[in-house]
């Protein structure tokens, strides 16, 4: 997997803050960096794409409670808006438990929309971190005169 350099940063936040939301345009690599962090802190990955995964989050506050002691990774997060809420209430319960980061990393979009709704639900709860495609200083230096002559 090609390091990016928002990964560094992606960790910091997440270990200053109970939600982190990595935002971006589709296909810049936000599930791929999520997934990587899986293999440095226990982590539980849902998919709000897949109903298998939906149908989970039936009662939020339930499911999620019985995986306080992982980060709980929710990849198309605008896709059920009306979690911010639970979020709010099950990030205050990990903070007087003592949790006070590393609780949710949330993926999605930055559409208006997301950005407005778990900025007003979420508000000194959550980072936000944005990923864009990926930058020239990225690629392997071996590959960027192809990037070059392809200009």
């Amino acid at each position: 997997m090609l390091v990016r350099h928002l990964s560094t940063l992606l960790h910091e936040r997440l270990d200053q803050f109970p939600a982190v939301a990595l935002l971006g345009p589709r296909q810049v690599g936000k599930t791929t960096l999520a997934r990587a962090i899986e293999d440095v802190r226990p982590s539980l990955y849902l998919d709000l794409e897949s109903p298998p995964d939906r149908e989970k989050l039936s009662d939020p506050v339930d499911y999620l409670s019985r995986h306080a002691d992982r980060l709980v990774i929710l990849d198309e997060i605008q896709r059920v808006p009306q979690l911010f809420q639970p979020l709010r209430g099950l990030i205050d319960q990990g903070r007087r438990q003592g949790r006070v980061a590393g609780q949710f990393l949330l993926l999605g979009s930055a559409s208006i929309d997301l950005l407005a709704q778990s900025s007003e639900t979420l508000a000194g709860r959550i980072a936000y971190v944005e990923l864009t495609p990926f930058d020239v200083l990225e690629v392997a230096p071996q590959a960027r005169e192809t990037l070059y002559s392809a200009l």
